[in-house]
């Protein structure tokens, strides 16, 4: 599992990719959610996508004043424009099929989550060969919160795709060293993230910690050019914001007024703080499996398994910042990190499996199928069962009857 497999083409592997890869769409499409109530930030998104209706892109920096001034004379902090590219696909989208801004904004955040999919399976498919490819595909397509994403307009799951997207990009660029167009393409992407939402941050430091790591890791090879592409493609990002929002001074300004203001705010101050093992109790509580799996692999990871500890790296240092954020941590923003944990869930139920022998290929594809559905039974008690949108260790407890 943690070496490149032989390719094994042929028509039952292509049967059983179209049929997970149908089954995870499938998943995504499907309403399926009992919360069908309108999220507090899903009000703002609309607002914003119906104004760009309006004014049009070169309105944009109107949308930034108006924003700074509502948010003045409000004691807390309000959803911001700057997450632009997610509003921006909204807007194409209302312009392409007519469809209602909140209608718009629902599909793309669908669509990102297949997105998703699709990245998950050919990043697994580039560190560990086409079979591992297949078993991460399956393990992401049962995610309870990557479903959940794809059930409301909400910008995590669009956020997810570009992270992992850049993060992929950073691994073939690391096997690639100095291929012009591997590093335009990351570059794009890293712009991309920068101007989907600021959690970009949070992402855009692990995978500095990925390159420096690399000097001991050997995860591939480091070049200037690489740096290079790694500090344009945000900047670009960023220079865009700004040239949206009407120069750096309401750039500044916005991120200030949003900040700021969100140590006021009482749901962020009621459900937004806690230890800095909070992430991994909330995942404890939604994806239990899944979470021991991959804290197992972790524990056995070798130090040649490179792609182990690519995405254990990843991780593990934006978790060490995400922790850190004062009323600033939700189970939201973990959704970056569901491919690197199914990955290394998918690794030890093959170390499972390898104790069986010439049976062990079976017991692998059996194991994989009863973890989707204990993962497909997660996202019933949680998300249809009880009604959970927002994801607060205390409703995590109560759909789990640890809380009545």
């Amino acid at each position: 599992m943690t070496s490149r497999q032989p390719a094994k083409h042929g028509l039952l592997y292509f049967s059983m990719l179209v049929i997970v890869l149908a089954t995870g769409i499938g998943l995504r499409i499907y309403h399926s959610s009992a919360f069908n109530q309108r999220g507090f930030d899903e009000n703002f998104y609309e607002h914003y996508v119906l104004t760009l209706n309006t004014v049009g892109l070169t309105g944009y920096p109107g949308i930034v004043s108006e924003y700074i001034e509502h948010q003045r004379q409000l004691s807390y902090s309000v959803l911001p424009p700057m997450r632009f590219l997610y509003i921006f696909v909204s807007h194409l989208w209302c312009e392409a099929t007519g469809a209602e801004a909140m209608v718009a904004l629902h599909r793309v955040a669908c669509m990102f989550t297949i997105f998703t999919l699709l990245v998950s399976y050919v990043f697994a498919r580039s560190l560990a060969g086409e079979w591992s490819g297949l078993g991460v595909l399956a393990l992401m397509s049962f995610a309870p919160t990557q479903i959940h994403m794809s059930q409301h307009a909400m910008v995590d799951g669009v956020f997810s795709f570009w992270a992992l997207l850049c993060l992929w990009l950073l691994w073939e660029n690391l096997q690639r060293p100095g291929h012009p167009g591997w590093l335009v393409v990351w570059a794009l992407a890293l712009a991309c993230m920068v101007m989907t939402k600021e959690n970009a941050f949070f992402a855009y430091v692990a995978m500095g910690a990925i390159v420096i790591a690399n000097r001991w890791m050997r995860f591939g090879t480091v070049t200037p050019r690489l740096l290079a592409a790694m500090f344009l493609g945000p900047l670009l990002g960023v220079l865009a914001l700004v040239a949206l929002a009407g120069g750096v001074h309401q750039t500044m300004e916005t991120y200030q007024q949003s900040v700021s203001k969100n140590y006021t705010l009482a749901y962020a101050i009621a459900t937004g703080d806690g230890p800095w093992h909070r992430y991994l109790s909330d995942l404890l509580l939604i994806s239990p499996v899944v979470l021991l799996l991959a804290l197992g692999e972790l524990f056995q990871l070798r130090l040649d398994n490179k792609a182990g500890w690519f995405l254990t790296l990843f991780v593990a240092a934006s978790y060490l910042i995400m922790c850190n954020i004062k009323y600033g941590m939700n189970l939201r923003y973990a959704n970056m990190w569901d491919m690197p944990m199914h990955y290394l869930a998918l690794c030890q139920l093959c170390r499972i499996g390898n104790f069986f022998g010439d049976r062990k290929n079976r017991i692998i594809v059996l194991l994989t199928i009863a973890l989707c559905l204990v993962e497909l039974r997660e996202y019933n008690i949680f998300f249809v069962q009880h009604d959970l949108y927002e994801l607060p260790t205390a409703k995590l407890l109560n759909a789990v009857n640890i809380l009545k």
